[in-house]
């Protein structure tokens, strides 16, 4: 059985090579394709990845199994025991994470060059199955109107941390930003390495007749790529 703790961390594929006879120059290439290949897919979603195969891996040794080859039947046996939990009292988990965790697997799997064949009944019947005994529509979270954000915002103080938990809530609401994509504001581009977006302000000025109104720019980074939101005055 590989050890899956053996592999890279992020390889989301580059073809091996012998580094003793490349130059300098491929070998540059070949970790920059590295790069590439780890920023195919979010830090969180390797993440999470990484645990669905640590997970299945466990249920593996438990069960005496082989990792390798794929085999879709063993798969399919271990999607239905995350669907009904198990015996120790640990809880059925949901159609939408057993299906996440179907994506880790294949994922490893590909990494390991040996691509798991999820069309094979043995999952896609099983799988189909259980989301028909055990699906349910997703959850809806309300929204939020105007009159609700300003009642947060008449319960916070006007001290410094009130100021700063206002202009999330505001900023958040106008932007109709994700929490994760307010959490990564920073106040420039250049701020912090790891920052997904910035803010930008701009005063309210007037040139040559001509007045240009103050407001927000945020720039960032999201699933699809880099975008902006322009916001005006929040009062």
């Amino acid at each position: 059985m590989t050890d899956p703790e053996a592999l890279p961390a992020a390889s989301d594929a580059s073809p091996a090579v012998d580094e003793r006879s490349i130059d300098p120059h491929l070998a540059a290439l070949g970790e920059t394709a590295k790069d590439y290949a780890r920023n195919a897919r979010a830090e969180n979603t390797r993440r999470a990845y990484e645990s669905d195969w640590r997970q299945f891996s466990s249920w593996l040794r438990r069960q005496g199994l082989p990792a390798e080859p794929p085999d879709p039947q063993i798969v399919g046996l271990y999607l239905v025991a995350c669907a009904n939990g198990k015996k120790g009292g640990a809880s059925a988990v949901s159609v939408a994470t057993l299906e996440r965790r179907l994506s880790g697997i294949c994922w490893r799997y590909r990494q390991l060059g040996e691509p798991l064949d999820t069309s094979d009944r043995h999952i896609s019947t099983v799988l189909a199955g259980i989301r028909r005994a055990h699906g349910r529509p997703p959850v809806q979270k309300e929204a939020i109107f105007a009159d609700n954000l300003r009642a947060m915002l008449a319960v916070l103080d006007n001290d410094l941390r009130g100021l700063r938990d206002k202009a999330i809530l505001a900023i958040g609401f106008a932007g109709g930003l994700r929490r994760s994509e307010i959490v990564g504001l920073d106040c420039g581009p250049d701020q912090t390495e790891d920052g997904t977006g910035w803010i930008e302000i701009f005063d309210r000025t007037e040139t040559s007749g001509a007045t240009n109104e103050s407001g927000l720019l945020l720039t960032i980074k999201g699933k699809t790529g880099w975008r902006e939101v322009e916001m005006g005055p929040i009062n």
